[in-house]
């Protein structure tokens, strides 16, 4: 098996939670070189990577072939773009750049270079989305007419970390938008119509952490929801079509299982607890049948293994940046469409 030696810029919650342990767990990559300004804990954690000062010093290792940008969001371009240029292939965590114009340049880049260029949309592989994608390809619910998708969580107190300044790209938007979007993309494509709130609700708020975002496609609507302010989690997904509804609650363990320093790909690796299987109502002649639907497990490893045939075999990246970059017109539409207070019409 041919090794991919992977550089990682950045060992923060990032690399050190989401990208470090799927890439160590998927064969024929090796995570070579890590750059962090705190080397103790890169060896500590990584005693097979060589922790590294600098983005240069890392681009200047002719061994490395994949780059892996987990940096804070306003460096995601250029270092992606040192990178490009520098002859390496490209993981960039999401999102993937702040303005889908500097998408545009580093996928030209990428396919001038012959590069692969992809983004960690890495909850395209959360359990519960693997399932309601197999639910909706299965047409058992028949006809959407709405899909909504929330992340509610209770954070009153507002951080000094860079997330929450007043920064390009930072807030709950571009962080916890980025997934919602994405997902939400993956299933319907690009919308017709862009309706959105979008705006800061706790007391010393620098940046947004609330917004409401409603696509159009024709009849079916798709609703994405997240606030901070947020006690009691109501529904993780809801989707109702002319033959059925499915709603579930709680989220992917498998985040939780990597801050708790878990392999993934190991036993019961993303599986939900009975518990929480989402819930499945079907209309059968004039009666309403229920049920619940177990959860298919979830997988980032799929991401990474997806990444290194894409390089070894040249099959299709994981994540396309085409559709990553249509992940950043919908921020830039809803970001409009809020500020402007109206509908933007996008086709």
């Amino acid at each position: 098996m041919k090794q991919v030696n992977v550089g990682l810029i950045g060992y923060g919650l990032s690399g050190q939670v989401f990208h470090a342990p799927v890439i160590r767990s998927v064969p024929g990559l090796k995570l070579a070189k890590v750059v962090s300004s705190r080397p103790e804990k890169v060896r500590a954690d990584l005693p097979e990577a060589q922790a590294v000062a600098s983005v240069d010093e890392l681009l200047r290792d002719e061994q490395i072939e994949l780059v892996v940008v987990a940096a804070p969001n306003t460096l995601h371009y250029p270092y992606a773009k040192q990178a490009l240029e520098a002859g390496k292939h490209v993981v960039v965590e999401k999102p993937f750049v702040i303005r889908s114009s500097e998408a545009e340049e580093l996928i030209r880049l990428a396919e001038s270079r012959g590069r692969v260029l992809s983004v960690y949309h890495n909850r395209r592989w959360d359990n519960d989305f693997l399932t309601v994608k197999h639910l909706l390809q299965s047409g058992v619910l028949g006809e959407i007419s709405l899909y909504e998708a929330h992340y509610d969580r209770y954070r009153p107190e507002v951080t000094d970390r860079w997330r929450e300044r007043d920064l390009p790209g930072s807030g709950i938007l571009y962080d916890l938008g980025s997934h919602l979007i994405d997902q939400a993309l993956h299933l319907f494509g690009l919308p017709q119509t862009v309706m959105a709130d979008v705006g800061a609700q706790r007391p010393g708020a620098r940046t947004t952490d609330y917004f409401h975002i409603v696509l159009g496609y024709g009849s079916l609507r798709v609703i994405l929801h997240a606030g901070s302010l947020v006690r009691q989690p109501g529904p993780r997904f809801q989707i109702h079509g002319d033959k059925g509804s499915f709603v579930k609650y709680g989220l992917d363990p498998q985040e939780d299982a990597l801050r708790a320093g878990l392999i993934p790909g190991g036993q019961g690796w993303g599986r939900d607890r009975e518990e929480t299987y989402g819930q499945l109502t079907l209309s059968v002649g004039e009666l309403n049948v229920s049920g619940s639907v177990e959860t298919i497990p979830g997988a980032y490893q799929t991401y990474y293994q997806q990444m290194y045939e894409a390089i070894v075999s040249a099959t299709p990246a994981p994540v396309s940046p085409s559709d990553a970059m249509n992940v950043i017109r919908v921020i830039e539409w809803a970001e409009q469409s809020s500020r402007e207070q109206r509908v933007i019409t996008v086709r």
